[in-house]
């Protein structure tokens, strides 16, 4: 197994390969590189990864079941994922396969890429995928496709197989966006359509009420809009002009309005109003923007710290919510993990957060004040250690006395 790991390692590295393309699911990734070369990682309890097992890949791994397809793009839905090849006019998908979201007919889970026969022959412009649905976008502007109506049917039935969208009949759609439970498009002429569930404001139509059609949304003084990507359960959209605005669900301020409201209609960032937004991207509870000069933003659910203190080598931090992180060196157990481990990133103190799993279980100390001294000399406290030569030489000055610590501390840090 180490020996194909390793092989399967430098077919990927050996000549360089350019990372062309990368998507994100719940908690699984997966890129595209130069070569047609697609690589996936990170959680893989459903099949998502397409290695054929259920383990998790802490590292991106060739996943070989699609070498020589000529892959051209790859879509990460919650816990299942999609493969497109242009050359042979195929859409692969695998994964979580509950209520049909793969499109091959059932509900099983694939644990490979397979081949969606009711997509076979079409030139696809684009596939979007959300938390139990899929979207494919013809070269043709067509839309081929539920428990909310995210499918844009005119119902709230399962589709197995994809069908097409009759609500766009004559419409030339752009591009897709999938949330959780919703949908959005973006038309040719720069319409933005909403549908699905709609709880949160998410469709933009000025209620909380679901659709199972597309419906047109408003837009701000009639702009047209250019790009649309959605959140677990927001929306987010750019303008022809480069203008952002969202709408939605804003418990975590992923709007990016300044509150914690959600809005029904979409209304425009205010904050990046000097900027030209090339791609946007959202996430469960946070929102990503990069603009035309190259400069990425974030707003949305983080870490709220409220106090912060930093040792020699280690760093601790108390957030909002009542939750401890430490990280940096942990070779002597202070970042408060159970272990000796150096932490590159923050990780939650389990004894001491609310969140913790350990429900603030503290280990108490096991002195008795009244059994031996609670008190040690200098002279006891200090290891002696080798001088430069090899040799063990006690301080001129130490005799014991409280007052008398080792002159060349240097020797006796711990490092």
């Amino acid at each position: 197994m180490a020996a194909e790991e390793e092989m399967s390692v430098s077919e990927v590295t050996g000549p360089f390969r350019q990372v062309l393309f990368i998507s994100a699911g719940a908690s699984h990734s997966v890129a595209l590189l130069s070569g047609n070369v697609v690589c996936s990682w990170g959680r893989g309890e459903d099949g998502q990864l397409g290695h054929g097992d259920a383990e998790d890949r802490l590292s991106p791994t060739q996943l070989s079941a699609l070498d020589g397809h000529e892959i051209i793009s790859v879509t990460c839905g919650a816990d299942h994922t999609t493969a497109y090849s242009l050359s042979r006019a195929e859409v692969y998908s695998w994964g979580w396969g509950d209520f049909g979201r793969l499109g091959h007919g059932n509900s099983s889970d694939l644990f490979t890429p397979q081949p969606i026969k009711a997509l076979h022959g079409l030139r696809i412009k684009q596939i979007a995928c959300g938390d139990s649905h899929c979207l494919a976008v013809t070269m043709e502007g067509e839309v081929q496709r539920n428990q909310n109506g995210q499918l844009g049917l005119g119902n709230t039935e399962d589709a197995l197989v994809p069908q097409k969208i009759q609500a766009f009949q004559g419409i030339a759609i752009k591009m897709v966006a999938a949330g959780a439970e919703h949908t959005a498009a973006v038309s040719e002429e720069g319409a933005l359509y909403g549908w699905g569930w709609g709880r949160y404001g998410n469709l933009g139509l000025g209620d909380r009420n679901d659709r199972l059609v597309p419906e047109k949304v408003s837009t701000v003084n009639g702009e047209k809009m250019d790009l649309v990507a959605c959140g677990w359960r927001h929306t987010i959209s750019v303008s022809a002009t480069g203008g952002l605005y969202t709408h939605g669900w804003s418990k975590y301020g992923q709007l990016g309005h300044g509150d914690f409201e959600d809005h029904l209609v979409p209304h425009k960032v205010e904050a990046l109003a000097g900027s030209f937004i090339k791609q946007i991207s959202g996430g469960w509870r946070h929102t990503m923007a990069l603009t035309s000069c190259g400069k990425l933003y974030g707003w949305g659910w983080n870490k709220n710290v409220v106090q912060v203190s930093c040792g020699w080598r280690h760093t601790l931090a108390i957030t909002e919510e009542k939750n401890v992180f430490s990280w940096g060196r942990g070779t002597n157990g202070q970042l408060g993990h159970g272990e000796s481990v150096d932490r590159n990133f923050p990780k939650i103190v389990e004894a001491l957060s609310i969140d913790g799993s350990s429900g603030q279980q503290i280990e108490s100390s096991k002195l008795d004040p009244l059994s031996g001294k609670s008190w040690v000399s200098p002279a006891e406290r200090y290891a002696v250690v080798p001088d430069e030569s090899g040799q063990t030489v006690p301080s001129e000055k130490g005799n014991g006395s409280d007052i008398n610590v080792p002159e060349n501390d240097v020797k006796r840090m711990r490092m």
